[in-house]
């Protein structure tokens, strides 16, 4: 059975979804899709594009995320990214941050669905590769008066005329001005329906709800009514809960990997970045919150922590620490 690789995913996240943690995910879970941070086409065409771009093959299936608003030089960063081999490329038209919408993109080009047309068909013509669009339900200074469902219709009916059928919902409005980025992710109240209801609207669509989904379970009760489902913080405040992804949401019949021999499939990948000269904190920071809610997590972290910054830090004292920790907690 051919099981859709969106089914899971992991939501892009500025400063936690990076390469590094990309890999640990890796060694939890197989078929989860991931999303590299999101990166601006107008960095990628003028920027240092390999250090932006360059990911372990292991992290596959992998989705590029970009942010931009200028059609031409999306364009240009897919033609670009194309030799990366990226499973897929994705628009935010979602993120409601005033840094991002001061440069015009995220959740500011809701104001202007043509303009989302016309960047997802200019990704989609030089991509190579399937182009989505993640976005929120709509603006709350334009749908004061509604729930923003006609709003989103708009949206997607011309980014489908422009070739993308893949949406990306969070399932909140949001404010451009005025909430601070926490307030924005809590602020106005879900509406999983209204995006089940899109859903119903657009059959033909690959459509995933996205927006505080805090376990698996409740990632299977959305898969009732929607084809995936993006966990975000969760998924980084506790990332054990992806061990189980591969057996829950994907039917594989295999056993969840130990905390234990993540952590121990993680030391070969810290050695070789050590050795070209990454700090280990660097990777490893992405590790803390793996035994929350084990009794020792609190050791774990502060150990970890405690010998991540030490001054004369080396791979055999980070290696020795996790491996004492890990023996502590088990025993």
């Amino acid at each position: 059975m051919t099981v859709f690789a969106g089914r899971l995913s992991v939501a892009p996240m500025m400063d936690w979804t990076d390469r590094h943690f990309r890999y640990f995910a890796r060694r939890l879970t197989r078929r989860t899709l991931l999303y590299s941070e999101m990166i601006t086409a107008q960095a990628i065409v003028f920027g240092d594009a390999e250090k932006l771009l360059a990911y372990d093959g292991d992290e596959h299936p992998l989705i590029l995320q970009l942010g931009g608003s200028d059609p031409e030089l999306l364009g240009k960063a897919c033609r670009i990214a194309r030799g990366f081999r990226y499973d897929g490329v994705n628009l935010n038209a979602g993120c409601p941050s005033e840094r991002v919408s001061a440069g015009c993109f995220g959740a500011a080009m809701r104001r202007d669905p043509a303009l989302i047309a016309d960047c997802l068909q200019a990704m989609r013509e030089n991509a190579g590769v399937p182009v989505s669009l993640k976005t929120r339900i709509a603006l709350e200074e334009d749908t004061p008066d509604s729930d923003g469902f006609d709003d989103l219709r708009r949206c997607a009916e011309m980014a489908r005329a422009a070739g993308c059928g893949d949406f990306i919902i969070h399932a909140r409005k949001a404010r451009l001005k005025g909430w601070t980025p926490k307030q924005n992710r809590e602020r106005p109240q879900l509406n999983y329906d209204l995006v089940y209801r899109f859903k119903s609207a657009f059959p033909d669509a690959t459509v995933s709800v996205n927006g505080s989904v805090a376990s698996l379970d409740a990632a299977l009760r959305h898969l009732e009514h929607v084809d995936g489902v993006m966990i975000g913080r969760a998924a980084y405040g506790d990332p054990y809960l992806l061990a189980a992804a591969d057996r829950v949401v994907f039917g594989e019949k295999t056993d969840d990997v130990s905390r234990a021999d993540a952590v121990r499939a993680m030391l070969p990948y810290l050695q070789k970045n050590m050795e070209s000269g990454v700090r280990p904190h660097v990777i490893a920071k992405h590790w803390l919150n793996l035994f929350k809610g084990c009794a020792g997590a609190a050791a774990w972290r502060r150990t970890l922590t405690e010998t991540l910054f030490s001054p004369d830090v080396s791979f055999k004292t980070v290696a020795e620490a996790v491996n004492k920790v890990i023996s502590s907690i088990q025993n």
